[in-house]
């Protein structure tokens, strides 16, 4: 017989103090949970809403069982409407929507609690009036798609769309040897000649920062040679703003804490050419960032910096990399595999729920149609403003 849902208890944190609170319960709730992963990290999340929070509410729904334990955690926020980017009603999104680039976004809960922790907050988000816009989810397998099921039955409109992909490259058993001899015979023999003709004609030396000290070069050095290459690209949006540089600060000084940092440095003759940004994080290696200086582009040290990173994650046993989403093409020279990223939207009953649908579609529809007509540079301009907007942000840059 199936086992019925056990009463449990639902506290709204709306408080930035009572989300510094949770950090303790949130760290061993997300270990044990499905969904765990970097994005969904106590540390990701804080850091987001402290500099990225913007004019959103902390909407965080904590669900206890009847003993007191947490047993999930919506890890949500109210966005107030946004008439610059056709959004004229709030809704509740995910915590670290949009800037920033967060995958994999999803609720936390206890795992062998889902019968009893979902019912819960789909209940209780049921008895509301507040639309859900919830981006950057797995597709297929998330458990915010068991919830979204679960308030459709309460007569709510349930719309479901893929945004993007996430290339990844399977390493588990792999050697970096194994791993070479599954790349494109092509892809295989220029990584091979980048990386000896730069042995033989330079000194090479590529450093994982260890220390406070080189972290805080190391991400210095990483975003100047970023801007570098993307200045010869029309610009970038990774690191435009003091908002989204204090976030990287940071967030890579407690991954460094942690153990989850890894930032690269290549050097050629002892002068910084390219760098990388990523995170371990369980058995997952984070692809994040990469720059390089265009001066030395036509030696590929940007191709030889992901080659010589990619042998690190095999090195230290991850048993993926993870090169998020986007679906660059040189990405695809990498990783044979991918998964979808997407979004929900989760409406309230009857006329009122129909007409935030139609208005909603019609603001996604007038984005696409300025970004197709628009010159190109003035268009990614625009996309920067609007860089709030659900599902449609990404890291776009090349690496080569």
């Amino acid at each position: 017989m199936a086992s019925q849902p056990l009463p449990c208890a639902i506290e709204l944190i709306a408080e930035a103090e009572g989300f510094r609170r949770l950090r303790p319960e949130w760290d061993e709730l997300l270990s044990t949970s499905r969904s765990d992963s970097l994005f969904l990290t106590w540390e990701w999340m804080f850091t987001w809403w402290k500099h990225l929070g913007g004019r959103r509410r902390l909407s965080i729904l904590a669900v206890r069982s009847s003993d007191g334990q947490l047993i999930a955690i919506a890890p949500l926020a109210l966005r107030p409407p946004d008439y610059g980017r056709l959004a004229p009603f709030s809704s509740l999104e995910f915590l670290a929507t949009g800037t920033v680039g967060s995958d994999y976004l999803d609720l936390i809960v206890r795992a062998g609690q889902e019968q009893h922790a979902l019912p819960a907050l789909a209940d209780h988000l049921a008895r509301g009036t507040m639309m859900l816009e919830l981006a950057q989810i797995r597709r297929g397998s998330s458990l915010v798609l068991d919830l979204a099921g679960r308030i459709e039955g309460r007569g709510w409109g349930l719309s479901e769309a893929a945004t993007a992909v996430c290339p990844y490259i399977d390493l588990s058993g792999r050697t970096w040897t194994s791993y070479l001899a599954g790349l494109g015979p092509a892809h295989r023999a220029n990584l091979n000649r980048r990386l000896r003709n730069l042995t033989r004609s330079s000194e090479l030396q590529f450093t994982e920062a260890k220390s406070e000290e080189e972290r805080h070069e190391f991400l210095a050095r990483l975003i100047d040679l970023h801007t570098q290459r993307r200045r010869t690209m029309g610009g970038s949006d990774a690191f435009h703003t003091p908002a989204t540089l204090a976030f990287h600060e940071e967030f890579s000084a407690l991954a460094l804490r942690r153990g989850w940092l890894r930032l690269y440095l290549l050097r050629l003759d002892g002068v910084p050419v390219a760098a990388l940004y990523g995170f371990r994080y369980g058995r997952t290696f984070y692809f994040y960032q990469s720059g390089f200086d265009p001066a030395y582009g036509k030696r590929s040290v940007g191709l030889v910096v992901m080659g010589l990173t990619i042998r690190k994650a095999v090195e230290e046993q991850a048993a993926e990399f993870d090169l998020l989403h986007g679906d660059e093409r040189y990405k695809s020279l990498w990783a044979r595999q991918q998964r979808e990223i997407g979004r929900l939207e989760i409406y309230p009953p009857h006329a009122r729920g129909a007409f935030q649908r139609s208005v909603n579609g019609f603001g996604r529809g007038a984005r696409r149609l300025a970004r197709r007509a628009l010159p190109r540079s003035l268009a990614d301009r625009i996309a920067a403003t609007l860089k709030n907007s659900p599902g449609e942000t990404g890291t776009c840059f090349e690496i080569y």
